[in-house]
């Protein structure tokens, strides 16, 4: 009896170590909460101000809008689908139309954003009606639509049309600089971006325990710290604590209000029909990174997170509007938070409501909006390349777990056309947008929907 003891602890350690993580319905203790909800607040953070930086929105609106759509996302879902929202992609050629437009040139900054906003919030309305139909006609009519040979390559495709913004982040240098010093200054912010790539790749592969669920943010830090030293020996400011000069602490978020605008509903509106295949490869992703975990913690309770697929996209369709009502972008749940969630195996809801409440207050604060602009883009750049190469990874997982015969040539053809389409539109045009009858359409959303109409054609008949 004696010898038995050691080894049932040994045992215990050793189920420890492979249950390690939480679930959606599971809240850590308060220190790694605050964490955790950090560690989602760097990652989507990046992606959710460039959106507003290239729209021209307020930025500190944007972030604010960001928090209180993911907590009505949250709460609109029962609090059972642990995604957080954030501005998308695919609608900022379609906002930045009605931005510029030269009708409305003669507009104030906030009077266009009002406009845009219209097409924003009945954007929301689309999303919500699909998800209302999806609710009707039940999962396996939309297995049809959506099969896995779409959904995984809509994730890859997202994924890999990120590739550019990571390198480009990567090499990012300072503003100010002589054309002198660029070119040196670039060799070393790359040295940051590795530095920072590479340490948060062996923290989230070699850390052991709690630690071992925080490599974003410890692969931030250590970043960061390198970005320091160098630019304290060479003189380049990769740190800068002052991009928003003001004295006061306290600035509160700009809000708009929409007004009705037809151009608005035609350039916004219809691209949230893009965004269904996107929300429904994130919801087929943490479905299975979340059961995978389940299992492993040798709990009974099933996460039927893919049968959710319509109150995902009635929660995400009230984002947009919530967004869209206050000044915020069109948005999207965040694939860079469901990677992140992946890589720290942390799936709770708790810890995206605390990271919603967090990013409200940094919106309003000038010194923390200040502390998170000084992240250096490099650092943000190397993260990035690990972060949105798991993106286009879950796609393979997808296809994979739905087991996919890759020998089939429907599949191959299906996969093989959103591939070419959402990256060769993505890369060949400097907008991400391909001219067609005069008419300019999203690269993305174009091969979501060539996809999903290629496999309708190609299942008529089908035995497969």
């Amino acid at each position: 009896m004696a010898n038995s003891n050691p080894s049932e602890r040994k045992d215990n350690t050793n189920n420890e170590k492979e249950v390690l993580g939480y679930l959606p319905d599971e809240r850590p203790p308060f220190l790694e909460l605050i964490f955790f909800a950090l560690q989602q607040i760097v990652v989507m953070f990046p992606a959710t101000v460039l959106v507003a930086l290239i729209t021209g929105f307020h930025v500190s609106t944007t972030i604010f809008a960001s928090g209180l759509a993911t907590l009505v996302f949250i709460l609109v879902t029962g609090k059972k689908i642990p995604l957080y929202y954030g501005s998308s992609f695919s609608y900022i050629a379609a906002i930045a139309s009605i931005m510029g437009a030269e009708q409305f040139a003669g507009l104030t900054l906030n009077e266009r954003i009002s406009i845009a906003q219209f097409g924003i919030v009945l954007s929301g309305l689309v999303s919500i009606v699909a998800g209302l139909v999806i609710n009707k006609v039940g999962q396996k009519a939309i297995d049809k639509v959506l099969p896995p040979t779409v959904t995984g390559s809509i994730a890859m495709v997202i994924g890999l049309s990120l590739a550019a913004n990571a390198l480009s982040n990567a090499s990012s240098v300072p503003a100010g600089l002589s054309e002198g010093q660029i070119p040196f200054a670039t060799d070393m912010a790359m040295i940051i971006a590795i530095i920072t790539l590479i340490s948060t790749i062996l923290y989230s592969v070699y850390l052991k325990g709690t630690l071992s669920q925080f490599p974003i943010l410890f692969g931030l830090f250590t970043g960061y710290a390198v970005a320091l030293i160098i630019g304290g020996i060479t003189g380049i400011g990769f740190v800068n604590f002052n991009t928003i000069e003001t004295s006061s602490i306290l600035t509160l978020p700009i809000f708009t209000f929409p007004k009705a605008n037809l151009a608005a509903i035609a350039a916004i509106m219809p691209i949230a029909i893009a965004t269904i295949p996107e929300s429904t490869a994130h919801i087929y992703q943490l479905d299975i990174y979340v059961n995978d975990l389940a299992g492993k913690k040798a709990t009974k309770k099933r996460y039927d997170l893919a049968g959710k697929l319509g109150l995902n996209l009635i929660g995400d369709g009230i984002g947009d509007i919530v967004s869209g009502f206050i000044g915020g972008p069109a948005g999207t749940n965040y694939g860079e938070n469901i990677s992140c969630m992946a890589i720290s195996k942390n799936f709770s809801v708790p810890v995206l409501i605390t990271a919603a409440i967090i990013t409200m207050i940094i919106s309003c604060f000038t010194p923390l909006i200040n502390i998170i602009y000084s992240i250096p883009t490099s650092v943000i750049g190397g993260l990035s390349i690990y972060l949105f190469g798991i993106i286009a990874a879950q796609g393979i997982t997808i296809m994979m777990d739905k087991k996919v015969d890759m020998f089939s040539s429907r599949n191959l053809a299906i996969i093989a056309v959103i591939m070419i389409i959402g990256l060769g539109g993505t890369y060949n045009y400097s907008n991400g947008m391909i001219p067609l009858f005069g008419q300019e359409f999203p690269a993305i959303a174009t091969a979501a929907i060539s996809g999903i109409v290629l496999n309708l054609l190609l299942s008529i008949r089908s035995e497969e």
